[in-house]
């Protein structure tokens, strides 16, 4: 799949990609930024890369963004708090904790595989925002990892799960969830829903989840 037919992403409940970004030509920018990290790097792309994308000047691109960093972190910013929202929806929602497991792990597959162009920059290109934006990405990880670590103490405490490293079982079933988007294939024989599916139920067994 070309970068211009992955641009869609994030399509969420909007018809407009990116569409919580304003103006339409910050909105261009920035989806020609995730086309152009995502296929060359953050290092590899120039600001004249991502204005021509988006069919502007690179002076153009000045206006909406002061710098690429500044664009990376927008980026990221979104992701993350998309990552965050799927995450805490689903250790605050009733039932199981095991139930409550399911949920978390096929939404939040689901997401990395149906945007993995933007699932790998966000995920990926951590160690180019400045310390400012990273302290700030990294603190909305941290609490992403809190909203699993809380589904996975219910369970524990619940009898539902076997996990004697809640932190390590909690790091190992974020990272599995993530690197969908390094490998997932529009094109593939699988659905996004069949692997959000496939990973919930590996999941479930690596807990040793009980009445699965």
């Amino acid at each position: 799949m070309s970068a211009a037919e992955e641009s869609a992403e994030p399509r969420d409940d909007t018809a407009t990609p990116w569409g919580e970004v304003t103006p339409e030509a910050a909105r261009k920018l920035l989806v020609a930024a995730v086309e152009a990290f995502a296929e060359r790097g953050y290092h590899a792309t120039t600001t004249r890369d991502i204005a021509g994308r988006a069919g502007m000047s690179p002076a153009a691109l000045y206006i909406h963004y002061k710098t690429k960093e500044e664009l990376l972190h927008r980026i990221s910013r979104i992701g993350h708090d998309k990552a965050l929202e799927i995450l805490q929806a689903a250790s605050q929602a009733p039932g199981t904790a095991a139930e409550r497991l399911d949920g978390a792990v096929r939404s939040f597959v689901r997401w990395h595989a149906e945007r993995h162009t933007t699932a790998r920059v966000v995920q990926y290109e951590l160690d180019a925002l400045s310390d400012e934006h990273r302290s700030e990405i990294v603190e909305l990880r941290r609490r992403t990892d809190a909203a699993v670590r809380r589904i996975l103490n219910d369970g524990v405490e619940a009898g539902e799960f076997d996990v004697p490293d809640v932190p390590g079982t909690t790091l190992a079933v974020l990272s599995l969830c993530i690197d969908v988007a390094r490998w997932f294939n529009a094109q593939g024989r699988r659905t996004p829903d069949e692997v959000g599916e496939l990973y919930a139920d590996l999941v479930l067994r690596m807990v040793a989840a009980k009445n699965r």
